[in-house]
């Protein structure tokens, strides 16, 4: 009889296993987590600024479907390619930065970047948003220093 037991719990187990796996279970897409990865001086048409960089630690959570060009959504600008999620950088009061409508791809979280002149004093924390413009979902980030 136990021998019996044991073998219809093993069959059961395999078989919820197995329903489990089969379930078209999506993962959820987390807030993005904002590092500061440096600064640089650049000239900009004859313009010097310090250009602010930033990377996303978990880039790797996001898929790159969610920066595949859309060309079924409205356009950025002459592009009517752009992404479907564009990220915004904002001050830490809410003041937009900078935007990139046309990252391509979820590696592009690690090169996105606000500029002010030189010798303009920096907010002290800067966050993100990726706007999924498909499914109308905002993804916000953390504070971010701009010094290290």
């Amino acid at each position: 009889m136990r021998s019996i037991l044991r073998r219809f719990a093993f069959v059961a187990a395999i078989t919820v296993f197995a329903a489990l796996a089969s379930l078209n279970v999506k993962a959820v897409t987390p807030n993005p987590v904002l590092i500061f990865l440096g600064q640089e001086a650049a000239t900009v048409r004859g313009q010097n600024i310090v250009r602010y960089r930033y990377g996303v630690f978990n880039v790797s959570d996001f898929p790159n479907d969610l920066f595949a060009p859309a060309p079924a959504l409205p356009s950025c600008g002459a592009n009517t390619n752009s992404s479907r999620s564009w990220v915004d950088l904002f001050d830490q009061r809410g003041k937009r930065l900078n935007g990139f409508c046309a990252l391509g791809n979820r590696d592009g979280l690690d090169s996105i970047w606000f500029a002010l002149p030189e010798g303009e004093v920096p907010p002290s924390w800067i966050y993100i948003e990726i706007n999924d413009r498909q499914t109308e979902t905002k993804y916000k980030s953390n504070l971010a220093e701009t010094t290290m």
